[in-house]
């Protein structure tokens, strides 16, 4: 007979494994002690196992004992897990006749596993001689696959259609009850169509497997190469001190205890970022491991009633971003020509250069730095600093900039960066629309000084369309007619302004606004009635 299964978790045999959305099968006992996320599981109280209840006040998030991903029961609790299946169908069953012997095969009539004795009593019998019994040869015949699966809600009928409508398996009896309309087919109709949605899954979770293992050695390789390289430093370093005696000696601890915390620090990003990608690794090659099995050893039922969960946590899995790149580099180096001030009242040279931008010590700079027009090229700078506030004076950074619309999500400008080598970077970009638009400048995924600010961009700059004049009289040759936007009239029935006469501003200004300086925006005519006498006096 096949050993029986065993919780992971416990390790303790289970006839009834359930399957969480990691795909990680647990007894019904440990699934019962699994507490609410944020909330420690204690014995002899209900965590999980309270989910039923509990489902008015929210989902129910638990953490895997296994994984540590945290999953959300269904609203009916621990008891709407799906059984796993895969798990009860590993090896090869006992008889259910005798319970004693493995069984070779099973009636297609009664779904009773044999034994090769009780095989033969089956043909022997008068009752069962005309039931039709095949050899297990298959993994899915050996498993549960060939076993007939009854509904929950009508426990004689079993579960032989899928309704499209509610994506689950049903009996006869609910499709004339709760399922009454939906439109449904065979099980055996539609479990190809649903098997090749996993496939799909499968082949996109096995190609970032392999981009994972490819991080993962990349990784490594980046270790390596920050500790070769901090090893060379120390031994520049050592050959330096040597000339020295007390003051270059301490010189020398000093400076090997600042490239000790540096290699840890980068060696602890590293080692971060390769924990992040093994885990992800790891519960990818559980998803796969579970689908192929599921897929390979699986009935048509079985899919049916797993896929959900299965595609589920495969595309949760896809969708996690991820870097390939370490996160440091190897960018590690001694200058011997470097002064470093005194030690033991000595001067003494030599210095590691690893100046790191420090975002908040970074500033932007800029003429108008808020203000911006309409389809007009403008910009800023960006001067990167180190922790010290000095300048870094060579560029390499990895600088984002984001200038998107506050009321119009869908409009953004995208602004081009240009490194100038010395730490300073140019930002130049063109609006399109006019309106306030929250500007981010991030160095190293983090804020700079000054970022996010609001920019306000005008719309297009008005021309002026009239004449910059002393007088409308001037301007104009003495025409009555012509009229100025100043408002300024001249006795004799001259409607323009004239040299001292009412409403004349008392210095050259424009015709068409009447605004005195000469380099400004035009505001427009006063009012369209005046606007021909106006567009005459431009004419004149």
């Amino acid at each position: 007979m096949a050993a029986a299964w065993r919780c992971p978790a416990c390790a303790e045999p289970c006839a009834a494994p359930r399957l969480l959305p990691c795909l990680h099968s647990l007894c019904a006992p440990c699934l019962r002690r699994l507490g609410r996320l944020g909330e420690p599981a204690r014995a002899g109280i209900a965590t999980a196992a309270t989910a039923t209840t509990a489902t008015t006040a929210g989902a129910i998030s638990v953490l895997c004992p296994l994984c540590d991903a945290e999953v959300v029961l269904p609203p009916g609790g621990v008891g709407q897990l799906p059984p796993d299946y895969v798990a009860l169908g590993r090896g090869r069953p006992g008889c259910d006749l005798c319970a004693q012997g493995a069984a070779v095969g099973r009636c297609q009539t009664c779904g009773a596993a044999l034994c090769p004795f009780c095989r033969q009593a089956h043909r022997r019998q008068k009752k069962t001689a005309s039931h039709a019994v095949t050899e297990l040869e298959s993994s899915k015949d050996c498993g549960q696959a060939g076993r007939p699966l009854f509904c929950p809600s009508h426990p004689s009928e079993e579960l032989r259609l899928f309704c499209e409508q509610c994506d689950q398996p049903v009996c006869r009896d609910c499709v004339v009850d709760r399922h009454r309309q939906h439109p449904y087919d065979l099980v055996s109709n539609v479990v190809h169509r649903h098997g090749d949605s996993l496939r799909v899954l499968l082949e996109s979770t096995q190609q970032r497997v392999s981009t994972l293992e490819d991080a993962l050695s990349q990784i490594d390789g980046m270790g390596s190469a920050v500790r070769v390289r901090a090893e060379a430093v120390a031994t520049e370093i050592c050959l330096f001190a040597s000339g020295y005696v007390k003051a270059i000696e301490e010189h020398r601890e000093r400076l090997l205890k600042q490239l000790e915390d540096l290699k840890v620090q980068k060696e602890n990003l590293l080692h971060l970022q390769k924990a992040q990608l093994q885990q992800l690794l790891l519960d990818m090659r559980t998803g796969m491991e579970f689908t192929e099995r599921l897929l390979s050893s699986g009935s048509d039922l079985e899919i049916l009633i797993t896929k959900g969960v299965v595609a589920s946590r495969l595309a949760k899995l896809n969708s996690v971003a991820y870097s390939t790149r370490p996160s440091v580099d190897d960018s590690i180096q001694f200058s011997p020509q470097e002064r470093a001030g005194q030690c033991c009242g000595y001067e003494v040279f030599g210095a590691i250069l690893n100046k790191v931008v420090d975002p908040a010590k970074c500033t932007l700079h800029g003429e108008d730095l808020c203000i911006a027009r309409q389809n007009e090229l403008t910009g800023f700078t960006l001067l990167c600093n180190d922790t010290t506030g000095e300048q870094m004076r060579r560029g390499g950074e990895a600088v984002r900039v984001t200038i998107t619309h506050k009321d119009k999500k869908d409009c953004a400008v995208k602004p081009t960066v240009c490194d100038n080598g010395d730490g300073t970077y140019h930002v130049s970009y063109s609006p399109e629309e006019p309106g306030l638009y929250a500007v981010c400048v991030c160095v190293k995924g983090q804020h700079v000084q000054g970022s996010p600010f609001t920019l306000t961009v005008k719309s297009k700059f008005r021309k002026h369309q009239g004449v910059f004049h002393c007088c409308t009289f001037c301007s104009s040759g003495g025409q009555k007619a012509a009229r100025c936007a100043c408002g300024g009239t001249m006795p004799g029935g001259y409607q323009g302004c004239g040299h001292g006469h009412k409403g004349h501003p008392g210095c050259p200004h424009w015709s068409c606004c009447g605004q005195v300086t000469k380099s400004s925006e035009c505001l427009g005519p006063p009012s369209d009635s005046s606007q021909r006498s106006l567009l005459r006096t431009v004419a004149l």
